[in-house]
């Protein structure tokens, strides 16, 4: 899927990359300029990978909630949670926003999965109610991180960032361009996103940009933006997760699922998870020193010469030398501190920020 803001990126000089099947901005400058922006001043970054779904009618609340692994029936108007959809063995067919709306419920996927997310959910509409609609080729979206993304945020669209909880959600406009804004963070920054037409996108970005640019921002492309997320310690669907996957590998368990709500696919392999208190491999995070390129997806760690885990995401941070990187390691090798070799290098096992992976829905090259 092409980011409908190809035209404005190429325009710019941006270098332009598949990410998870969506043609999306590598790179807009060099790497560190994008990276000190992301730290210091604000960030602007196209989010098209993702797969926006909607669901009306009566019982579509209640449809929904039986569907996936978070509470649905729980959310208030204009607030959202993160689930998981799985099939029966507990495997994660795609990670999930969902936003309740007066009419509707807005629920955000990659696109990735878009033909298989849109079928499983469309599968069991049977006696139900819903309406369920796939608006991906109608929206588009945008985000704004940073510290100064509030002042940029107030500015275009007169919303005060910090009167909204995290992935809230309420109808805005940007110089005219109707939008729905969500309080939004990819990277542990303050953060905003908005959703509008796919034809009004082009003016939407390049009023947005113009914020950025005058309080000493950058648009960024996916690399720094891997980077920043890394970082962060935000696990991205699905290099870090996928249907290879069960959510306690993931970490998932805490930000993804509820735990006292009914019946839902999956749920019986979940239960037994929680019960046995433990899986075989976890998802860590990696820190490295390195000479070239941190290992690629799928890289083998090792520990005695032995096999025990691999590499699912990774990128080198400024100024050079160091990576992070995630990947799954099974439990005899995966404590806090532990040492793990690959070709070319060691791993260290790192602490995760703020102790445990903040959840997100972003791509992966």
């Amino acid at each position: 899927m092409e980011t409908p803001l190809i035209i404005e990126h190429e325009g710019a000089g941006a270098q332009i990359a598949e990410y998870s099947g969506c043609v999306l901005p590598e790179s807009f400058s060099d790497f560190q300029t994008e990276y000190r922006a992301g730290h210091e001043s604000v960030a602007l970054f196209d989010t098209n990978w993702r797969a926006v779904l909607t669901l009306a009618g009566p019982d579509r609340v209640r449809y929904l909630n039986a569907m996936v692994t978070n509470n649905i029936q729980g959310l208030a108007d204009g607030r959202g949670v993160f689930a998981l959809l799985l099939n029966p063995q507990g495997h994660i067919l795609a990670e999930l926003e969902v936003y309740k709306q007066a009419e509707k419920l807005l629920t955000l996927s990659h696109a990735s999965v878009r033909e298989r997310t849109f079928s499983t959910l469309d599968k069991y509409i049977i006696m139900d109610n819903v309406d369920l609609e796939d608006a991906t080729e109608h929206v588009g979206s945008i985000a704004i991180e940073g510290p100064r993304a509030a002042v940029i945020v107030q500015q275009a669209s007169g919303i005060a960032l910090e009167d909204f909880p995290e992935m809230a959600i309420q109808e805005a406009k940007v110089e005219r361009i109707p939008c729905q804004f969500l309080r939004r963070s990819h990277f542990g920054q303050p953060g905003a996103e908005f959703l509008t037409r796919r034809d009004r996108l082009p003016s939407l970005w390049k009023k947005l940009l113009a914020g950025v640019q005058a309080h000493g921002g950058e648009p960024i492309g996916m690399r720094t933006l891997n980077a920043l997320r890394l970082e962060a310690g935000v696990p991205w669907f699905p290099a870090d997760f996928n249907d290879t996957t069960i959510p306690h590998e993931a970490g998932l368990e805490n930000t993804h699922i509820n735990f006292s709500k009914g019946c839902y696919t999956g749920q019986e392999i979940v239960e037994r998870v929680r019960s046995r208190g433990h899986v075989n491999r976890r998802l860590v995070r990696l820190q490295l020193k390195i000479t070239g390129a941190p290992p690629a997806p799928g890289a083998k760690l090792r520990a005695a010469s032995a096999e025990v885990g691999q590499v699912t995401s990774g990128a080198e941070l400024p100024p050079g030398g160091l990576a992070i990187c995630m990947g799954y390691v099974r439990r005899e090798h995966n404590a806090l501190g532990s040492v793990l070799e690959f070709d070319g290098g060691r791993a260290t096992v790192d602490a995760w920020p703020g102790a445990e992976p903040p959840p997100v829905q972003t791509p992966a090259r």
